[in-house]
C-alpha cells in the first residue's frame, strides 16, 4: 500500500465510500470495499485497528469461532443480524489463501549459526 499525504488523507475523508469501486483499498482503514464494508468498518475498527482483520486468513468458521471467543471473553456485543454480513465479507476477502506467508528465507542467506 503506498504512504498517504497528508493532501491524500483529507481528500479520502471527503470521497464517499460509494464512489469507491468494489474491490478497491478503502485508503483509511486498508479494508477491501466490497458489501458489507461499512458493517464491518464500524463493528472491527471500533475495538481495533483494520489491521488485525487485514493480517489474518481465516475460514468463515475460524471467523466465526473468533466472534464467539471476542463475545466471551472481549466484550464484543451481540452483532444480530450483522454477524452473516460482516462472517459474508470476511469470508470473501479474507479467507485463505495458498501463500499467505512469505516462504522461508533461503538457507544461503541464513546468517551463521553459533554453534
Amino acid at each position: 500500500m503506498k504512504a498517504l499525504t497528508l493532501t491524500g488523507l483529507l481528500l479520502s475523508l471527503l470521497t464517499p465510500y460509494s464512489t469507491l469501486a468494489k474491490g478497491e483499498i478503502d485508503p483509511i482503514s486498508g479494508l477491501v470495499i466490497d458489501s458489507g464494508f461499512e458493517i464491518v468498518r464500524a463493528h472491527c475498527m471500533a475495538c481495533h485497528s483494520a489491521k488485525l482483520v487485514t493480517q489474518n486468513r481465516m475460514t468463515r468458521e475460524n471467523w466465526l469461532d473468533t466472534l464467539r471467543w471476542m463475545q466471551k471473553s472481549q466484550g464484543l456485543w451481540d452483532l444480530a443480524e450483522n454477524e452473516k454480513v460482516i462472517l459474508d465479507y470476511l469470508a470473501a476477502n479474507y479467507s485463505p489463501i495458498p501463500s499467505s506467508r512469505r516462504p522461508p528465507i533461503p538457507a544461503n542467506l541464513m546468517p551463521p549459526s553459533s554453534k
